[in-house]
């Protein structure tokens, strides 16, 4: 499986930006998905996770209430939505995938180690 993260860029604070990751490859068993983070100096953060069905959810604490996530399974894409961007939330960002659809279709998992597929990350910075 080949994830490709795009959508990153430049955002003044306040702003909006969206993420979406493609899923290629043999996603067959691809169950759940997640976005993580990486600022500069910092170790990944989970951001959002998704279960297959996409009935469940779940946000950290810096980002519930600013950031939704959603997917498309006909299109095996995932996306981020993230609103009032904050010079906090500059980061790579990468998604991740399980290949747990077998075990669940409604679990996800907020540990970076759950997580078998990783894209190469996208850059998002936000200007103050």
């Amino acid at each position: 499986v080949q994830l490709q993260a795009s959508g990153g860029g430049l955002v003044q604070a306040g702003g909006s930006l969206g993420l979406s990751c493609a899923a290629s490859g043999r996603t067959g068993g691809v169950g759940s998905m997640g976005w993580f983070r990486q600022a500069p100096g910092k170790e990944r953060e989970f951001v959002a996770a998704i279960s297959f069905s996409g009935t469940n959810t779940g946000y950290s604490d810096f980002v519930k209430g600013r950031f939704t996530i959603s997917r498309d399974n006909t299109i095996d894409t995932l996306y981020l939505q993230m609103n009032a961007l904050i010079p906090e939330d500059t980061a790579l960002y990468y998604c991740a995938a399980a290949r747990d659809r077998i075990l669940s279709a409604n679990y996800y998992s907020t540990q970076p180690t759950f997580y078998e597929y990783w894209g190469q990350g996208t850059l998002v910075t936000v200007s103050s």
